[in-house]
Parts: C-alpha cells; structure tokens; sequence
C-alpha cells in the first residue's frame, strides 16, 4: 500500500470528503496537496475576491490537517505539471481527487492521468459535489432529461439514505502524512494579486464561515420559500460560494432539507436539485458552453450595441431594479437569484444582446461563479437553454421591480441618488415631472439616466428575433 495523494480542488474542507476519505482506506501514508492553477489565475485581474476567498479557504483546511497531525502542500502553477512531479516527489502511486463536470476541467484530469499512468502511477475521481451526477438519473428510456419537474421526480424517486451519507476522515486520520517542512502558505501578492475587500463584505469563509452561514440559515429556512424572491429581504441561504468552492458538503444540506418538513425546506431542496440538473446538463451537452442548448437559437441575430452593454455592465440603464441589481454584483461579487433572472432576461430581451456576452461578464465578477449554473442560468432566461422560459415570455423591470422590491427599498440600498423619490415613481423614475423631480432632487437624464430603451418596443423587436428563427 503505497503512499497516495490527494489533490483539492473545489472542495476545500476536511469533512465529508469523498476523496480523502478513499484515500486514507486504502493506503498507510496520505499527502494532500492544493495548486493554485496558473491556467486559470493569469487572465483574471489582480484584484479578485475569488483568489483571497480561496486563499482564506486553503489556509483552513491546512490548520484542519495539522490539527490531524497532516498539512496541505501547496503549489503555484499549471496542475498538469505540477500534480505529476509532486505525485514523483512523494512516492504516491495514486493521485485522487473529486471529480469536475466542466469541459477544461475534464481535458485537464484527462491529460493528468495519462501522464501518471506513464510514470506508473494512476488517477482516480469521485462523485462529491452533487448527489446525483453523469447518468446516474436518466429517462425511463434511457436519455438525459431536459425538463426540470421530470428529472426532479426522478431524482426523488432515485434518493436513499446512503446517497446522503457523509464519507468519514477523522477516524482514518492517523494515516495522513506528517508535515514535510516548514514551508509557508503563498501570501496573494506572491500569488500575483491584490488584497480585495473580501473582509469589508463581511462574508464569512473557509469551512468555519460556511458552517456558521449554514447554522445561520437552519433557523430561517422555513421562510425561505416566502422571502427567497425579495431581494431586500434576508431570505436566501449565502451559501452559493461555498458551494462552489466545497467548503461544505452538499450532501450536509440535502440532508437537511430532506429531514425537515415544510415548504421551505421543500423548496430550498428544489434549488439543491436545480444544481444537480445544471451539471447533468452540462456533462451531457458540454457544447452548451459555448453554444445554444436548442440548436435553433444559434441563429438568433443579436443587436451590436456596445454602449448598451456598457450600461447594463455599470448599472446605467434607467430601469432602477436592474441597475440596482449590476451595482449589487459590482459591489459585493454576487446577485440575489430573482434579479439573475431580471437582469439576465433585460439583456437578451430588451437590449437584444448576445447571452454569452453577459454570462461572461458574471463569470468575471461572481464570487460563487459555476459554469454549469450559470450558463444554465442564461440560458434558461434567453430562452435558448433546457427547459427556459417560452421565448414569448418577456420579463417587464417594471412590473418585477413592483412585484419583488415593491417599497423600493432594495433599490435605494444601491441606487442612492434615487433614495427620495416617492414609492408612486420609484420603479420608474422617469414618469415623475419637471417639478416632481426638482422636489426630490434627482434630473432624469443628469442625476440619473434615463431608460435607454423602451421595454414596450424592445419586446416587439425580441419577438421579431424569435419569430424569425423559429419560421
């Protein structure tokens, strides 16, 4: 039983680790490793929160292992390089690691492998960030599921009490291995980045942070189902970057919403199942990554407006519920789901722009950024995705922003210079008056932009769009 490695990658905790806990079964002498991957970290800019949310995650899972009697390796470079030499180094005849559904990530793990069975060592994965994943849940005929309520009942249906199951570490902790050296964790400006203002933010992190989230939300969950939609209500979890980087299990909060009763655990389950279904899309269809899940609506001709986009990007756009929004994910590097949705279909539907224009742009500025959820996410609210919204369902910012921030309160939080306008016009402020708006301070078109389009004759032109392509 030769000494084995185990890789972390999105799944930066000590506990209920699948890897890990295969590890330490089947070998006398455990090495556990991170790679700050170079491939990934070059094109970003230098102040991003992912990094410091990472760093601040890794430091924590090393303090876990030494606490153990283990430590955490760290290495600054392309893992296709650096987990082979470093599997050399150790001895380690095998490397394991939990397995990712992206299409980088999959050639990635693929090249790795083929270079440690060359050097007679092998590469093995595990499921660990969804339940469910690749075909475990499929159609009665076999095919994948492309239809969210179908694929969610089957996935009911498929659930035991083993698939919830966490994968036991600290019982087999004697078996990691004891510290190498002394050598210290890279700082971010070793790393080649800024402090950001991850603290100011106020977002808890490493595995303490998420289980301090997660006990946090215990005791709102059964609300969560009434406020989830209300951005300026504490409704949500605020576990998303957690889940992304597996500072905690999913299979901890799926088992929780599974034990508890009610609508609000239901509902949140439902979430939970979304997630799991945006994987299984993406494992199945990895051309949705760049590509319209309907082939069809790749057709689509989008608008060239580069100014437009410009505005949605910096929150300029008139309609307040949407510039709120962009300035919430500009500000604090995340956005409440029901304005993802807003602001995703305001982009595609009413400036008529390209969706994988503004994937990328929250790819680049998310803190809980996934592929699989948010090209779903786009998808679904373009309509060119798996089970989206009809292509004729337009979302109106003004009717939503009555509808989900009714007194205006979210959209005072982060659009101030709107902050004294009357509840009567603060969804669309430029219904006001002259006189109307020298009471309560703010110049449509100078304080504040007016809408740079009509909805009424941008929904015309989206379904023109649509038409085109679907006759």
């Amino acid at each position: 039983m030769c000494a084995a490695l185990v890789w972390f990658r999105r799944d930066l905790r000590v506990q209920d680790h699948a890897a890990l806990s295969h590890a330490l079964q089947s070998h006398q002498r455990v090495h556990c490793a991170f790679v700050f991957d170079t491939t990934i970290l070059d094109p970003l800019p230098r102040r991003d929160r992912r990094v410091e949310f990472i760093l601040r995650a890794v430091e924590e899972v090393d303090a876990a292992l030494r606490a153990m009697g283990g430590a955490l390796i760290v290495r600054h470079g392309d893992p296709r390089l650096e987990i082979p030499q470093l599997a050399k180094e150790l001895g380690a005849g095998t490397v394991y690691a939990n397995r990712d559904y992206a299409p980088s990530a999959i050639a990635r793990d693929g090249e790795i492998s083929r270079r440690l069975a060359g050097a007679d060592s092998c590469f093995m994965d595990f499921k660990d960030q969804v339940i469910f994943e690749r075909d475990e849940v499929m159609t009665q005929g076999g095919t994948p599921f492309s239809v969210f309520t179908p694929y969610k009942n089957a996935w009911l249906k498929h659930l035991a009490p083993a698939d919830l199951q966490a994968w036991p570490v600290e019982e087999h902790a004697g078996r990691l291995a004891a510290p190498r050296d002394d050598e210290p964790l890279p700082t971010l400006q070793q790393l080649g980045f800024e402090a950001t203002d991850l603290a100011e933010l106020k977002l808890p992190t490493g595995m303490s942070g998420a289980q301090a989230l997660f006990r946090d939300f215990t005791e709102r969950i059964d609300d969560y189902a009434a406020r989830r939609d209300f951005p300026a209500l504490k409704g949500t979890s605020y576990l998303s970057a957690h889940l992304r980087f597996g500072t905690l299990s999913i299979r901890q909060l799926a088992a929780h919403a599974q034990a508890r009763s009610g609508r609000g655990a239901a509902t949140w389950l439902s979430e939970l199942i979304w997630r799991d279904f945006y994987h299984a899309i993406l494992w199945h269809h990895p051309r949705v990554a760049t590509q319209c899940f309907k082939p069809a609506f790749d057709a689509l001709r989008w608008e060239d407006a580069p100014d437009l986009f410009a505005a949605w990007c910096a929150g300029r756009t008139g309609y307040p519920l949407v510039d709120a929004a962009m300035r919430q994910l500009l500000h604090a590097g995340w956005m409440h789901n029901r304005l993802r949705m807003v602001t995703a279909s305001f982009l595609t539907k009413d400036l008529g722009l390209d969706w994988r224009r503004g994937e990328a742009w929250f790819a680049e500025k998310l803190l809980d950024f996934d592929l699989a959820a948010n090209n779903g996410g786009w998808q679904w609210a373009a309509s060119t995705g798996c089970d989206a919204q009809p292509w004729f369902r337009i979302f109106n910012p003004v009717t939503q922003s009555e509808k989900f921030d009714a007194e205006g309160r979210f959209i005072r939080r982060y659009v101030p210079e709107l902050d004294r306008v009357p509840q009567k016009f603060i969804h669309a402020p430029w219904t006001m008056s002259a006189a109307q708006q020298a009471a309560c301070g703010v110049r449509i078109g100078h304080d504040y932009p007016a809408p740079v389009v009509d909805h009424a004759v941008a929904r015309a032109r989206t379904l023109e769009r649509f038409k085109a392509v679907r006759e």
